[in-house]
């Protein structure tokens, strides 16, 4: 008579029985699990199998847990909360004829916005290929500092004094600075 031992097996395909479980690993793709109980352990080597494998199809379980929305959250927060500095672009386009007005009230802004403390720089391009065309680039300690910049009251009359010279709307991008190591 021949003595039945227990099989389990981990197969990187099929589905379990009692689920169908999907879990990602990086570079490793998705992976299903099946597990196969025939009869129980009848030796000390055989439960030794049982408790290894018991042991990774839990570990493979606990690492494959979805995240909790508040542990996203708490992720999120913490990449959020980082202090960079701050480039900001501000692309204007001016009607023809008004260049040299534009200019002129420009120099204010310029001049003001460098007095800031949090103010690392504010220069002003002017296009070579098309004159009408101008861009602010400015760089801040971090965003208090533009949120500082956006409130103070020569930015906003700037905004009014040019609102005639423009011909498009200006584009405003805000990028952070990757921090040097």
């Amino acid at each position: 008579m021949t003595q039945r031992n227990t099989i389990y097996r981990i197969f990187s395909n099929g589905i379990p029985p009692f689920q169908n479980q999907r879990c990602i690993f990086p570079g490793a793709g998705t992976i299903k699990k099946k597990i196969l109980h025939l009869q129980k352990p009848k030796t000390s080597d055989d439960m030794k199998t049982k408790i290894l494998v018991t042991s990774i199809i839990l570990l493979i379980m606990v690492t494959c847990k979805p995240k909790t929305p508040e542990q996203t959250e708490q992720a999120t927060a913490a990449v959020q909360t980082a202090e960079y500095q701050k480039m900001i672009t501000a692309r204007v386009f001016i009607k023809p004829g008004k260049e040299a007005d534009f200019i002129s009230t420009a120099e204010m802004m310029i001049e003001n916005s460098n007095k800031e403390e949090g103010c690392l720089g504010y220069m002003l391009y002017q296009d070579p290929y098309e004159k009408t065309n101008f861009i602010f680039v400015e760089k801040y300690v971090n965003q208090a500092a533009i949120d500082f910049h956006f409130g103070t009251s020569y930015f906003k009359e700037f905004g009014t004094l040019i609102s005639d010279m423009t011909s498009n709307p200006m584009e405003i991008k805000i990028y952070d600075i990757a921090a040097e190591k």
